[in-house]
């Protein structure tokens, strides 16, 4: 006799039916929600590499190692550049402050071999230089130079400058930070503030467009750019470096740092043995410490002369012989010049 099929024996059959499209669903959205974290992670911009961090503070006569005795009303304080891997710090920042809350950075220095965020300058010549302008540029003048030399000229001799914001151009970080440019210059704006105005920032591309041109072209752009009012700029050999990271196609540039041995002529050779390997016709010197010298090479045979590049000493040239630009005074590695009337 053949027993009748149960009815309950079709009923696991028909829930697995059910189950398996639900199960499908739910495996394909989990990977189409762990393929999309994956991609928001891998687009996901890196944070910036390095962060201030505040060890002192205090009036700037606190801090003798700064040359600051003409500004005893300043604040300082002093940062290290901290990177999370590493235990020292990788540059010390010297923020100064004035009543009313306006604060710049002052000084800094590099503490590794490649250049981190500024190219360092010597600050005894800095505060010359500002006390040069103080007393021989008349109020209402002008004065143009890189954005961050112009906030702190201003800064420090109370004479109007061009540039005031933290224009952050360019950025300037190691190889291996170059992917992360964006992060770095976003974590500058919010420390420093005041990232200026799209007109500002137009003009200091201008600016930029100037120093790299022909050199009687480039008068005519920054006599263009101040207007009809008397006006001085200001440059300094790092500049050269700012501007071929901002002008690559118009300038051809790297530095090199050469310890300072008390032997002139072997230093000499040195520089020139190194220019020659590497394939550029030119340099100017810039002195970095007691201990280092920095040589800015250039290759004008295949880039051609910018104004900036003549108004800097170079090999077998020097500004005195310049003269598209009335060269007024040279302070260090500083050198001042009048931009001439229309």
């Amino acid at each position: 006799m053949i027993s009748a099929p149960s009815l309950n024996a079709s009923v696991p059959n028909q829930s697995v039916s059910k189950i398996l499209p639900s199960l499908g669903i739910l495996l394909v959205t989990g990977g189409l929600f762990l393929s999309g974290w994956f991609v928001y992670l891998w687009l996901k911009p890196l944070p910036a590499p390095y962060a201030y961090q505040l060890v002192d503070e205090g009036v700037a006569t606190k801090f003798n190692n700064l040359p600051l005795q003409a500004w005893s009303d300043l604040r300082i304080s002093k940062y290290e550049v901290r990177v999370p891997s590493i235990d020292k710090p990788v540059a010390i920042a010297y923020r100064a402050t004035r009543e009313g809350g306006r604060s710049i950075l002052l000084s800094w220095e590099n503490l590794v071999s490649e250049p981190i965020g500024v190219m360092a300058s010597d600050l005894s010549e800095l505060g010359a230089t500002a006390g040069e302008i103080s007393k021989h540029v008349p109020g209402g003048a002008a004065v143009l130079a890189w954005w961050d030399t112009s906030r702190q000229l201003g800064f420090l001799s109370g004479r109007e400058t061009f540039f005031t914001s933290h224009l952050g151009e360019p950025v300037i970080t190691p190889t291996y930070w170059k992917q992360r440019s964006d992060s770095i210059r976003a974590y500058e704006t919010q420390f420093w503030g005041q990232s200026g105005s799209p007109d500002e920032q137009r003009k200091f591309q201008l600016f930029a467009d100037a120093l790299s041109a022909e050199a009687t072209k480039g008068v005519a752009m920054l006599r263009e750019l101040v207007g009809s009012r008397e006006a001085y700029i200001v440059v300094h050999p790092s500049d050269l470096y700012k501007l071929g990271l901002m002008r690559p196609d118009k300038l051809d540039v790297a530095f090199k740092d050469f310890p300072l041995t008390g032997n002139v002529h072997g230093l000499v050779g040195q520089v020139k043995a190194w220019m020659k390997e590497n394939g550029y016709d030119t340099y100017t010197l810039q002195s970095v410490s007691e201990k280092l010298i920095r040589a800015y090479f250039l290759n004008q045979s295949t880039k051609g002369k910018t104004l900036l590049s003549q108004m800097l000493p170079l090999m077998n040239s020097t500004p005195i012989d310049f003269e598209a630009l009335q060269l007024v005074h040279k302070q260090g590695s500083y050198w001042i010049y009048k931009i001439p009337s229309t």
